[in-house]
């Protein structure tokens, strides 16, 4: 797919981890990909700041890309996750008020830093013992003003996995949770695994076919 002309898109994220990974993810697609801060150096406009009030991660997605649309009159995807805990043992979902939901990083007007998170989330497996997770994903694209997709299909879900209390030693800014998540299979941290194994928890396939799909039946292929 390499031979044909290169789409620039606007992944609608200012965390530079993330859009290296998304990078990474679509690398076999004919797409150019820039974050919010190179979109703003191009195209001399400022990215709005969303308050995400969805009470999902597909109505937060849709937020953030129909607003960064808006502002920047280019093609752009925005992401949103939710993260859910059982107890692993017992395979009951942890209490209402502990799931984090759409709010990996805290309610209020106080956001966990990355040091915070990993503390905090530590902390509930030294509570309850070994937790199970998994992210719902869900995606928003805006290529033009009526063409529009999205999606929360269950393909851009991550695998389940486990949290640990003990924190590998490799850290990703803007990844906290990666550093105390494990491979239920092998019970390897995913940090430890080889090649992209460690893609599997974020959906890498999930995202991939989503956008490739837009290419291939969009304005794109024309």
């Amino acid at each position: 797919m390499k031979q044909r002309r290169e789409i620039q898109m606007i992944y609608g994220t200012g965390n530079p981890a993330k859009l290296l990974a998304m990078k990474r993810w679509l690398d076999p697609l004919p797409v150019s990909l820039i974050g919010l801060k190179e979109a703003e150096n191009r195209l001399g406009k400022k990215a709005p700041l969303i308050e995400e009030t969805g009470n999902n991660p597909l109505e937060n997605a849709r937020l953030k890309a129909r607003a960064y649309y808006d502002c920047f009159k280019e093609p752009v995807f925005s992401c949103d996750s939710g993260l859910y805990l059982w107890n692993y043992e017992t395979k009951q979902m942890l209490p209402e008020e502990l799931q984090p939901g759409v709010c990996v990083r805290g309610r209020g007007e106080h956001r966990y830093t990355d040091e915070e998170l990993l503390a905090y989330y530590a902390g509930l497996v030294k509570q309850y013992g070994p937790i199970m997770g998994r992210y719902q994903n869900a995606i928003s694209m805006v290529v033009s003003e009526d063409q529009y997709f999205e999606s929360e299909d269950e393909s851009l879900w991550g695998e389940a996995f486990l949290l640990t209390d003990i924190p590998h030693g490799k850290r990703i800014p803007g990844f906290p949770i990666d550093s105390i998540s494990m491979e239920i299979e092998s019970g390897s941290y995913y940090y430890d695994l080889k090649g992209d194994l460690q893609d599997k928890v974020a959906a890498r396939d999930g995202f991939q076919k989503f956008i490739e799909n837009i290419v291939n039946t969009t304005v794109f292929s024309r």
